[in-house]
């Protein structure tokens, strides 16, 4: 079977999915193409805070309904640094701006829900997904579907694959550089029906290591422990989970702390990854299969929208405005931000965690040195003004690069 199309998008997670929504409203066509079935992604757990350039975007797009009623508006959060909680006050320190607290399963299922709706076209559950002559005027797609061969031949493909996905992995690796650097440890993470031990979210730096308290409703919490690569989620009971949350906590948390049955554990290792360049010919890389930055301030999503923002206006440019070369300025306009927002998730890991005795971190510094840079500069930026601002305004997130 045989399809054409303006655009193909792999991947319907929720940059694939919010792409397609973007470029549809403006009646540029696009299929989708993804390798999971719609019961699988919609299960998958991740991120919950969204910047407000996000939540404008899925106002644009006409899926922010349920967000506008369910969503939990922080105005803040809190840091505490070896027991001293301190609260950044994002919208005082930021002139009014704010972050939203709304999941990334909750964001997808109301993408996952318009696009139904609206009868664009997506193929799940596909298999032996190809791209082919992606620097020739006509890219296509191959794949498997319900035992049937399909090809789709578009004006352009958008990779929205994720990190392990097929799009970055076309372009010839001597067309692409990539930067890479390994945290020595993972995130243990917790979702649970208990309600949130704090309104906002608090970031933990103790001697036993980082910890977050996060949150997903008022019903509903996630929460983070730093531990090792080598740790495995079977070592990690409920109860120990918890008796460690609470060691790492401020004490009157700790107190006031509600536990319960996990209904979500996994383990997840943390990696700063770049790939440059983020397109060639007429293969765009978008959100996780063009960079991976560690969670610590809540980046991942949120830098993804970025470059749907980025993208999605260019190929208007190129269909409505006719503007031919407008769709060549995508790496460009979107590392500009990738990598701006890499080096502060990297910053917020380097100042939060614990790196025990790993003798280098990526600064040739060795570990005593180190911490003591960290708590010094941690110790800067959450008591003078000018340094919350820093870091206000980076977690409120930055503004979209001009296109």
């Amino acid at each position: 079977m045989n399809i054409n199309t303006q655009v193909a998008i792999i991947g319907a997670g929720p940059s694939g999915l919010l792409l397609g929504q973007l470029l549809a409203k403006h009646g540029i066509d696009n299929v989708i193409v993804e390798r999971a079935a719609p019961e699988y992604i919609q299960k998958r757990i991740r991120a919950g805070i969204l910047e407000q350039g996000l939540v404008d975007l899925l106002k644009e797009a006409g899926v922010s309904d349920r967000m506008q009623k369910e969503g939990h508006v922080h105005n803040g959060f809190c840091v505490s640094f070896y027991g001293t909680r301190y609260r950044l006050d994002l919208s005082a320190l930021t002139n009014g701006k704010t972050v939203m607290c709304y999941g990334q399963t909750e964001v997808t299922r109301d993408l996952m829900a318009a696009r139904k709706e609206q009868e664009l076209i997506t193929y799940y559950s596909a298999s032996n997904v190809c791209l082919h002559d992606i620097e020739s005027d006509t890219p296509s797609v191959t794949f498997e579907h319900e035992g049937k061969k399909v090809t789709i031949v578009s004006d352009f493909i958008a990779g929205c694959d994720g990190f392990h996905g097929v799009s970055r992995k076309t372009i010839p690796e001597n067309k692409r550089e990539e930067f890479e650097r390994i945290y020595p440890f993972g995130w243990l993470g917790v979702l649970s029906n208990t309600p949130p031990v704090s309104d906002e979210l608090v970031y933990c730096k103790t001697e036993r290591g980082f910890a977050l308290a996060s949150q997903r409703s008022a019903t509903r919490s996630r929460y983070y422990l730093q531990v090792p690569l080598t740790d495995s989620v079977e070592e990690w009971s409920d109860d120990k989970f918890w008796n460690e949350l609470k060691k790492r906590l401020p004490q009157d948390l700790a107190e006031q702390l509600v536990t319960g049955d996990s209904i979500e554990k996994s383990i997840a290792p943390l990696r700063s990854f770049v790939c440059e360049p983020m397109q060639l010919g007429k293969l765009f890389l978008v959100g996780d299969a063009a960079h991976i930055v560690p969670p610590t301030g809540a980046k991942g999503l949120n830098l993804a929208a970025s470059d749907v923002s980025i993208l999605s206006k260019l190929l208007y440019k190129h269909y409505v405005e006719q503007d031919e070369k407008a769709t060549s300025r995508y790496s460009t306009l979107a590392l500009s931000r990738v990598w701006q927002t890499e080096r502060f998730s990297w910053w917020m890991s380097n100042m939060l965690h614990d790196f025990n005795d790993e003798t280098s971190n990526g600064n040739n510094l060795d570990s005593k040195t180190f911490e003591r840079f960290m708590q010094s500069e941690l110790d800067f930026y959450l008591n003078d003004r000018a340094g919350q601002e820093v870091i206000a305004t980076q977690y409120v997130g930055l503004t979209y690069p001009q296109v």
